[in-house]
């Protein structure tokens, strides 16, 4: 039972409640909310719940208790042991030498791995629970155990010990400023906050911003070439996030990859929400956004039609326009002739770790915080997104900024990402909800937005769509449902792509290849893993397969066109002001 549906039995039976029902419900609505207590207090009263579950789980642990103490003895004699639990390949805590070499050292990894191994498997094994309540409860606990891990100890972290006799004490010294600068700055600190500067360093493509309005600036790149095909493409960038990661540098640019092929492309930057914007909803995004957005672009190069791309959860809010233009126009008038989906769900029905968070209970939760400023801010979004993969993303700086004293890395993506933007409470609250917790968009004609009833089945215009294969934000198989949900007659050509959800996208092309895609033209009833057994595997990135696609849908040669004109003036040179909104 989860947290929300214990809290709707209390209120159920309000007139009947003792007083410690009431002060359960109190506590688990002001004090824990995400369930990171009483996630751990259900999973043991499930085991102890359920005595034959109990008893097997026991003697399993003894089994692990008689294999370590074997392991120990075996190491501690000089003997060769093989490793009683084989870390994850991407686990990189414990990949020194001196872990599996020195045998003290391999024994305290061997205790830890092997405890933590076991403490995950009860957590995810407990009787009686809801899968999302094992998960839940598994997810607070890895946590608490990355914590605990001996590599974030000075004293049990041989690399931290030989550092520091290394650099005769420079480095304790150094890390002691590291931690200083991120206690000031209330954070652990990924990149240093003057790395780069957006404009000069990153998102520095040529370019002029020709329409802004409340919530949208239009940016329409310098052409690069003579001649562009005559129709453009038009690409909505998620609002999580800030639109240069899509141009973060010449070599990584996509955009101007895409200029350099012959395109006219255009992009939005959303502006970086306020308190007085609380009302903004999911539909203002889609009116005001990404429909005005079409409504230029078309009008600016006097086309009948555009192609339009849409990341993440711009995608998102793309594939929602596009049922919601199929509604709205004639057939023959539709403005879009074609589309991309980069890492976007529609189907929601299995979001990933993110899942943890959403219930009734945590959305009521986050609408308490978001409703005393407004909005969601991004360190709090980008925190939540930390813990989903913290031992790389929270102890990984922990180690190298304190114990080893090294400085932080001039990385332009990690610059990116801590570069937050927050979410209207209005349009959050509701993208949560009908998204994430109903997933109302697969289903038809519930959502109403923007006047119109959605259903993506109406969706008819051909598709390319991109996933990841390590994508832990919008993991690659309920991302491919959108074959399954748009017209059954829509042609749509499917991509995954080696990496996660930004390095499977920001993906330029190198030699040697750095990454391999997966491609093949799904039916409308092929599930993912069929799919995935008869596409092919290419090396390198598949933008080269997409920009083929793309010329062969996207018309004629023609003159390029001037970046501004009369009707759209400059307002601004690339990347803009409302990048730079902090």
């Amino acid at each position: 039972m989860s947290d929300c549906s214990k809290l709707g039995d209390i209120e159920a039976g309000k007139e009947n409640a003792t007083p410690l029902d009431a002060a359960v419900q109190a506590f688990m609505k002001t004090m824990d909310p995400f369930g990171m207590v009483t996630s751990q207090m259900d999973t043991q009263m499930a085991w102890w719940q359920h005595p034959q579950a109990f008893w097997r789980a026991a003697d399993e642990f003894a089994n692990d208790m008689a294999a370590l103490y074997s392991h120990a003895m075996r190491r501690s004699l000089g003997l060769s042991a093989d490793d009683i639990y084989v870390p994850n390949a991407s686990d990189a805590r414990f990949a020194e030498p001196i872990w599996t070499e020195s045998a003290p050292w391999d024994i305290l990894k061997e205790w830890y791995l092997t405890m933590t191994s076991r403490l995950q498997k009860l957590s995810l094994e407990a009787p009686g629970l809801s899968d999302h309540e094992r998960h839940r409860a598994a997810f607070w606990q890895r946590n608490f155990l990355n914590m605990l891990s001996p590599t974030n100890f000075f004293w049990l972290n041989p690399r931290a010990m030989a550092q520091y006799s290394k650099t005769q004490g420079e480095s304790v010294r150094q890390g002691l400023k590291n931690f200083a600068r991120d206690v000031e700055a209330k954070n652990i600190l990924m990149v240093e906050p003057d790395a780069f500067t957006v404009g000069k360093d990153l998102g520095t493509t040529p370019g002029k911003v020709i329409f802004r309005n409340r919530l949208v600036e239009l940016i329409h790149y310098a052409p690069t070439t003579d001649k562009v095909r005559k129709m453009p493409i038009l690409i909505v960038t998620p609002w999580i996030n800030k639109f240069y990661i899509l141009d973060l540098t010449a070599k990584k640019s996509l955009v101007k990859y895409l200029t350099d092929q012959g395109f006219s492309v255009f992009i939005s930057s959303w502006i970086n929400p306020t308190a007085d914007m609380h009302d903004v909803r999911f539909d203002d995004y889609l009116l005001e956004g990404v429909s005005e957005l079409v409504r230029v672009v078309t009008e600016f190069c006097k086309v009948p039609q555009l192609h339009l791309v849409g990341y993440c959860i711009g995608g998102t809010l793309v594939a929602t326009y596009m049922a919601w233009a199929n509604k709205r126009y004639a057939a023959d008038k539709l403005p879009v002739a074609h589309w991309t989906l980069f890492t976007s769900l529609t189907d929601f029905s299995q979001p990933g770790e993110i899942n943890i968070f959403i219930d009734e209970a945590c959305l009521d939760a986050l609408d308490d915080m978001m409703s005393k400023k407004g909005y969601l801010d991004g360190t709090e979004m980008a925190a939540s997104f930390r813990l989903l993969r913290s031992n790389s993303l929270i102890w990984n700086y922990w180690v190298s900024s304190y114990l080893l004293g090294e400085k932080l890395p001039p990385f332009d993506v990690l610059f990116w990402n801590v570069d937050a933007t927050r979410m209207p409470q209005a349009m959050h609250s509701y993208y949560l909800r009908q998204m994430y917790l109903y997933n109302n968009l697969v289903k038809p004609d519930v959502l109403t937005i923007g006047g119109e009833s959605i259903d993506l089945g109406r969706i008819h215009q051909s598709l390319y769509a991109v996933t990841a294969e390590e994508d832990h934000i919008a993991p690659w198989k309920p991302c491919y449902q959108i074959r399954k949900y748009i017209h059954p007659d829509a042609s749509v050509r499917f991509v995954r792509s080696t990496s996660g959800h930004i390095l499977g996208v920001v993906n330029p092309p190198v030699s040697p290849p750095k990454r391999a895609y997966w491609v093949a033209e799904p039916t409308h009833s092929e599930d993912a893993e069929h799919w995935l057994a008869r596409a092919d595997k290419k090396p390198g990135t598949w933008w080269d397969d997409w920009t083929a696609w793309l010329h062969q849908r996207t018309g004629e040669m023609v003159g390029a066109y001037a970046t501004s004109s009369r009707k759209y003036p400059a307002l601004a040179d690339a990347p803009g002001t409302y990048v730079m909104e902090k």
